[in-house]
């Protein structure tokens, strides 16, 4: 559970972290950095395709200033992974109330 969100700091489970990251179901993918920083692609989440993931939450940053590819979208589809793509503030509240699915989310920290 994401205790704690705010403009560049995400705290989990007790733990605090100051760059973007992924969390998976069971673990957590640190400093994650994007090929095109503020445009997230196909390549970039290659962690979540190897999982049997049911969802996937994407926090584009405080203020949305990352977009998101529309082949992730076409491949998120395809492979029927529902997704939720939203502000990291939205983004966090929404993971935390997601239960009874295999998720992971996806977190840009700042902008």
């Amino acid at each position: 559970m994401i205790e704690d969100y705010d403009f560049g700091t995400i705290k989990i489970d007790g733990k605090v972290y100051k760059k973007d990251l992924i969390i998976l179901p069971n673990k957590i993918v640190e400093n994650w950095i994007r090929e095109e920083g503020h445009f997230l692609q196909v390549q970039d989440l290659f962690e979540i395709f190897g999982t049997n993931l049911e969802i996937l939450i994407i926090g584009t940053g405080a203020y949305g200033l990352m977009k998101v590819s529309e082949d992730l979208i076409k491949k998120l589809k395809d492979m029927e992974i529902d997704y939720h793509i939203s502000n990291t503030f939205d983004a966090v509240k929404k993971f935390n109330e997601i239960e009874n699915k295999i998720k992971a989310g996806a977190f840009h920290l700042t902008c």
